[in-house]
């Protein structure tokens, strides 16, 4: 269900911090997005994606993060899934920009909408991922766009950011880097 409040009574935005519920609630240029919280699927992706991709972020000196706020201004920001940053992006309040996004899709949410705002942030890569049927994509920046990547011959996706191979097979995705592979 979609509601639109003109302006949202304070005590309804108190209460949803409060009780933590504001988690994951984006700020598009000052117009308050809430976001409900993620589904199983959704969840289940994206904990082992970034699960696997901890360790190889890190050999690349990025810094992955879950559910950070991604900062343009304090009244323009998103909370991507993930996002993975080089340490002079990370502040007080999260990230001031990215190199890679991942989106995990779930029912009517505004990943797409999103990409944007992630090209004027300069983030290079935003990765998207589906739950059901698992299948991945990746948009890259090009000069001042998010472009779509096209698979190769064996219908893989990669990341020049995290050097990973991305690849949907029966019931997963498949992930292969330097010196490893993992199917989530």
């Amino acid at each position: 269900m979609r509601v639109v409040m003109l302006e949202a009574p304070q005590a309804l935005l108190d209460e949803r911090r409060r009780l933590g519920l504001d988690g994951r609630d984006e700020m598009w240029d000052g117009v308050l997005h809430v976001v409900p919280p993620a589904g199983g699927p959704h969840q289940g992706l994206s904990s082992e994606f970034f699960g696997m991709m901890f360790g190889v972020a890190k050999a690349r000196g990025l810094v992955p993060r879950m559910e950070t706020g991604l900062f343009r201004t304090a009244d323009d920001y998103r909370v991507p899934d993930q996002l993975y940053c080089r340490p002079e992006h990370l502040s007080d309040r999260g990230a001031e920009g990215a190199e890679l996004v991942v989106e995990v899709r779930s029912e009517d949410d505004e990943t797409y909408r999103k990409l944007p705002f992630f090209a004027a942030l300069g983030v290079r890569e935003v990765l998207v991922l589906h739950p059901t049927p698992r299948r991945a994509e990746l948009y890259r920046l090009v000069e001042d766009r998010l472009l779509p990547v096209q698979a190769d011959a064996a219908g893989e996706l990669a990341s020049d950011v995290l050097g990973v191979r991305v690849r949907a097979v029966p019931d997963a995705l498949r992930l292969t880097w330097d010196g490893g592979s993992a199917d989530v």
